[in-house]
């Protein structure tokens, strides 16, 4: 089972992705959070497969998020960043940063559960809890 970390400040969306990650076989949410420091907490413990990142947090950024995942020696998660902010400069910045995908949350959202179920299919979990 794939352990998905979700970070966004809106209920609304985490409501929703997590219900669509519920779906999907081989996935769970180990947890969801609305700050840059609860998130690189949560990704300091380990055990975490994928990170479904939004750039704007109630405290912090997911560029801070991104950056923190750098100095991280664990196995790196995968990064969907799933945003409204979706400007070129952004994407740039979230793709240099290490991100493997940056998605709009306006019109994105049946791309972003292809992405997962495309994770939990093809790739073995290498999270371990530490």
């Amino acid at each position: 089972m794939k352990r998905v970390l979700l970070v966004d400040d809106s209920p609304l969306v985490v409501e929703r992705v997590r219900e669509a990650i519920g779906e999907i076989a081989r996935l769970s949410v180990a947890d969801a959070v609305h700050r840059e420091h609860t998130a690189v907490e949560a990704l300091e413990h380990g055990g975490i497969d994928i990170v479904v990142l939004d750039l704007h947090l109630d405290w912090g950024t997911g560029f801070g998020v991104l950056r923190a995942l750098q100095g991280i020696d664990l196995p790196r998660p995968r990064v969907v960043v799933f945003t409204t902010y979706d400007l070129p400069e952004y994407r740039r910045q979230a793709l240099a940063l290490g991100a493997d995908h940056f998605l709009d949350k306006a019109r994105d959202f049946d791309k972003l559960i292809q992405i997962l179920q495309g994770y939990a299919e093809t790739e073995p979990g290498s999270a371990t809890v530490q």
